[in-house]
């Protein structure tokens, strides 16, 4: 992984109708040309996401997205495609062309209903078409992508947006589990799942908060762990493990040392922790017929024993003994199921937070309970309450 992650990077998305200019402008911000730009109403057809620099900042992902305006059967896909963008969005920039129409104010309202910080941008300000007081009057930024007229107030503007982001993100997965000059071991189990010759990105990830932390981390397979913990001579902060060798870990690992696993690191950074625990205690009100939803952001090809697809369904069948219902979506959208009664999530290492919590919250929204895997897997196993000792829950 040479590059930070996508997930980590803030998402910036330009919204607009069709031909309003938002891939020439992406291209004026950039000083790149990374979008297609074409008189065509309609070049962009999906939303189209680009990782990047933007300078002095860092890394973001700047998301080009079709026309809010668009016409026929295909048309109203391509907008829907573009509405599920909100969903993943952290910061947004409303580009409009001359007046602003009921379909932009529809936007805006939605952008606030969501309370996500966006900057409202009349394009072609050098063009007839650009009207001054409706601009003045509803505090937007004059630009021209074709000039570069406005474009480094638009930089400056997004810049001071992405300082704020920055100061309320999320970051660090092990805060306040492993202090500086503390050691972390990761279990790391290599099965038929692991890519050959590399970690998988969770993984990856807390390795490198670890170091951020100016901490220590020792990694091992589950079968060394025992040995290993010996050869230490001192116990670790804490043992950090994928949720699969939860049973082995933890016969392994002395019960006065924290321990817990990748997936519920994951749920603290990523989503809600309370919620997702919350969430995890509603497998044992299921009962003989209910239907679990099981998500994935990710598309990975499914092994033989696919942790989403064959574990978590065996262990929830064993720990309820009712008959279950198993339904399966994976990729970057996500759909609710109206007769879930309880959705299991994958960590979410692929998506950013807001994307996360779009999600708990379209689940809440229909009052389905959501979990992830790490404790849906702790919460069967009788290693519930262990492996969340070491947050602080009320």
């Amino acid at each position: 992984m040479a590059g930070t992650p996508k997930s980590n990077r803030p998402h910036i998305a330009i919204f607009g109708r069709r031909n309003v200019g938002k891939s020439s402008l992406i291209n004026a911000i950039t000083s790149q040309n990374l979008s297609i730009v074409s008189d065509t109403p309609g070049t962009t057809t999906d939303p189209v996401e680009k990782a990047m620099e933007l300078l002095p900042f860092g890394p973001v992902v700047l998301i080009d997205t079709a026309g809010l305006d668009d016409e026929g059967e295909l048309g109203r896909l391509r907008t829907k495609r573009s509405v599920d963008i909100l969903h993943k969005t952290d910061i947004a920039i409303l580009v409009v062309d001359g007046e602003v129409d009921p379909g932009d104010r529809q936007m805006m309202e939605k952008l606030d209903t969501l309370g996500i910080p966006f900057i409202l941008v009349f394009n072609k300000c050098d063009t007839e078409s650009f009207s001054e007081k409706t601009c003045r009057k509803l505090e937007g930024l004059p630009v021209s992508s074709e000039s570069g007229e406005g474009v480094a107030q638009l930089k400056e503007r997004l810049l001071d947006i992405l300082k704020d982001w920055a100061e309320t993100a999320a970051h660090s997965l092990t805060a306040g589990l492993v202090t500086p000059g503390g050691l972390a071991v990761l279990v790391v189990p290599i099965d038929s799942e692991a890519p050959a010759g590399r970690l998988i990105l969770p993984q990856v990830q807390v390795i490198r908060d670890i170091l951020d932390n100016d901490a220590l981390c020792i990694v091992m397979k589950e079968r060394e762990l025992g040995h290993g913990l010996r050869l230490l001579g001192r116990n670790p902060d804490i043992v950090i493990t994928d949720s699969q060798a939860f049973l082995k870990v933890a016969a392994d690992v002395p019960d006065d040392v924290s321990m817990t696993s990748f997936s519920i690191l994951f749920a603290r950074q990523k989503g809600d922790l309370a919620t997702l625990a919350t969430g995890a205690r509603a497998i044992e009100h299921l009962q003989d017929g209910d239907t679990v939803l099981i998500s994935e952001a990710c598309t990975h090809h499914a092994v033989g024993d696919d942790i989403g697809t064959v574990k978590i369904p065996r262990l929830l069948r064993q720990f309820t003994g009712k008959q279950l219902h198993f339904r399966y979506a994976k990729g970057k959208y996500f759909e609710m199921e109206d007769d879930a009664a309880l959705v299991i999530h994958c960590g979410g290492c692929m998506l950013n937070r807001q994307a996360m919590i779009s999600r708990i919250n379209q689940s809440r929204g229909r009052q389905v309970p959501m979990t992830n895997y790490g404790m849906a897997i702790a919460f069967t196993l009788g290693l519930f309450e262990r492996a969340l000792r070491p947050f602080e829950l009320s």
